[in-house]
């Protein structure tokens, strides 16, 4: 990049997976190359450990605290608490651990009356229940030829739970070229990329798997790829009026909290139609509804008509946000 386009600082974005430890060692002696990331759960719970520096008491009055630590010299940790994400993954927790209680129960009675033999199978059988709703950590198994005992590890369910909605981002990045809410709005924004790689790659343009085996051809497949993702956020932006999309979008006071509706857009929610009186669509409904503008051939016997579908009014405020007439004859080539 820095080759290429002449960029003398450069900062990578990317999620925990991606910008890892390994990659995070290669880029410290290389001048001008920052980061931001996030850290894994792991990493998450030894900071919050008895003698760390990411406590409960950081967000008593805010949901965004800095803390430093020797294992990440150099970079700022950012530490945020949503409160949503919090209560979702509260929920979230209990109703896993109540369905998986229901069915250990059931598996333990049959275990009880006979009708389950044999530690292996007695294991077998409780293996799907657990890996079904991910609690391994959360419960402790006691399995033997002839009974099945459990019960829920409530000392680690508790350490987890006072970790909810909370999560550290990283970042090379210095407060004078970058403050704390312009690290996590800049983290945040990996969501819509994140969007639209999907798009790109699975859900509307099946970029993988690619069967090219010449590189030219490979690196025209993924510019092709990204050129679409280009153009579509283009539409996307111009065709918020008739979407759902929040527009404008809210100016908010705190980066962590969720990002509240604008009343405009909330008044489109409520109507489901914009003030001109034409209905909301999805994005993707849009392009739908706008695929049904068309050329058609029309053959009789002796006679050949062609012709243009009439556009329909939503169909004429898309090329109007476009700003590209509708073209309503056809033209020969």
């Amino acid at each position: 990049m820095a080759e290429n386009f002449g960029i003398s600082d450069i900062t990578l974005v990317g999620d925990r997976g991606m910008i890892t430890n390994a990659r995070i060692k290669e880029l410290r002696p290389r001048a001008g190359m920052d980061w931001i990331t996030a850290l894994r759960a792991p990493a998450i719970a030894a900071l919050a450990s008895d003698d760390g520096p990411l406590q409960s008491s950081l967000f008593d009055t805010q949901n965004v605290a800095e803390i430093t630590h020797p294992d990440y010299p150099g970079e700022r940790l950012i530490c945020c608490r949503n409160p949503a994400l919090a209560d979702h993954r509260t929920r979230t927790r209990q109703e896993l651990l109540t369905a998986t209680d229901i069915e250990l129960t059931t598996i333990a009675a049959r275990v009880t009356n006979g009708k389950l033999h044999g530690a292996d199978d007695t294991d077998v059988s409780v293996g799907k229940i657990i890996n079904k709703y991910k609690m391994a950590k959360h419960v402790t198994l006691d399995i033997t030829d002839n009974t099945f005992h459990y019960h829920r590890d409530q000392p680690q369910i508790d350490t987890e739970a006072g970790l909810n909605g909370i999560y550290v981002i990283r970042t090379s990045r210095d407060t004078e070229s970058l403050d704390t809410p312009g690290v996590i709005t800049t983290h945040q924004n990996l969501a819509p990329i994140e969007r639209d790689f999907r798009l790109i790659t699975v859900d509307d343009l099946d970029l993988r798997p690619i069967y090219h085996h010449l590189s030219e051809r490979v690196r025209s497949h993924v510019f092709l790829g990204m050129l679409t993702a280009y153009l579509t956020w283009h539409l996307r932006k111009a065709l918020a009026p008739l979407t759902y999309t929040d527009e404008p979008l809210p100016h908010r006071t705190d980066p962590v909290s969720p990002t509240q509706r604008s009343p405009s857009t909330t008044t489109k929610d409520k109507n489901k139609q914009t003030p001109h009186g034409l209905p909301l669509r999805s994005f993707h409904d849009l392009l739908e509804h706008l695929s049904k503008l068309n050329r058609q051939t029309i053959n009789f016997t002796d006679q050949r008509i062609e012709k243009i579908t009439n556009p329909t009014p939503t169909q004429r405020r898309v090329f109007e946000l476009i700003g590209v007439p509708i073209p309503l004859t056809l033209t020969n080539t």
